[in-house]
């Protein structure tokens, strides 16, 4: 599985300082969530688009990791340390976060079969995919679902959509736009990670304090202690970039 963790702040800062204490404890969760890592940030008004980095390898120990955190400028950004799926390789392709038209993406879980979205995305897009994950199909039906959609039920539905047609552990994600960062939270408490990882495993957890507003899976102790609220499964937490206003959608 994979962490998360997503940062609106009020202006533009370097990513080490609009992380703060969550900076190191979230790289060191990547020992564990080792088969790369990526980052998707939006330097301030009027960008073209987000900022992606990403690598292959363990975060930790890669010095690109370090210079991004340390030399990007941005008042929103998400980031993303993956543990592959057996049987997913571990290529640039597969990365997180993916992007297109704009947008970032990020996912924390798996469904199966990877492909059971593909008659729901728009050809074009499938047709264009550049990796072989089902986190990448998610985001490929949320992007079609934008074409009629708003960001609140688009993630709602492309997630009632794989709840429909395969099992999942964990249907975890960010979504990164012109205008907000957006986290949605649901996971399947009987899947065999749940079972094995622990009723917490899955919580997705926020923070707002007034300069800035961040979301982060668990495992990060800066990230669990007074303060943060638990996002509940089937909520989507939008966080407006305009003004730091949060808003949690039941969907």
């Amino acid at each position: 599985m994979c962490r998360l963790l997503g940062v609106v702040t009020r202006t533009p800062l370097l990513l080490t300082t609009a992380l703060g204490d969550l900076a190191a404890p979230f790289t060191e969760l990547s020992r564990e969530h080792g088969d790369g890592w990526g980052i998707a940030a939006r330097p301030g008004d009027g960008d073209a688009g987000p900022l992606i980095v990403k690598g292959t390898g363990r975060a930790s120990d890669d010095e690109l990791w370090d210079r991004a955190l340390g030399g990007t400028l941005a008042d929103a950004a998400l980031l993303h340390l993956r543990m592959a799926s057996p049987g997913l390789p571990v290529v640039a392709e597969n990365t997180h976060p993916f992007a297109a038209d704009g947008l970032a993406f990020a996912h924390n879980g798996f469904f199966s079969p990877y492909d059971a979205l593909d008659e729901l995305i728009d050809p074009g897009l499938l047709a264009g995919a550049g990796g072989s994950t089902d986190s990448e199909r998610y985001f490929l039906r949320v992007l079609t679902l934008l074409r009629d959609k708003g960001p609140v039920d688009a993630l709602a539905q492309a997630a009632e959509d794989i709840r429909a047609r395969s099992s999942f552990a964990s249907l975890n994600c960010l979504l990164l736009t012109g205008q907000a960062l957006y986290a949605y939270s649901d996971e399947d408490p009987e899947s065999e990670v749940s079972r094995r990882r622990g009723p917490d495993f899955f919580r997705l957890r926020y923070r707002a304090d007034g300069e800035r507003v961040v979301v982060a899976s668990s495992g990060v102790p800066a990230a669990e202690g007074e303060g943060w609220g638990v996002l509940p499964y089937r909520e989507v937490l939008e966080i407006r970039r305009a003004d730091l206003g949060v808003r949690r959608w039941m969907v």
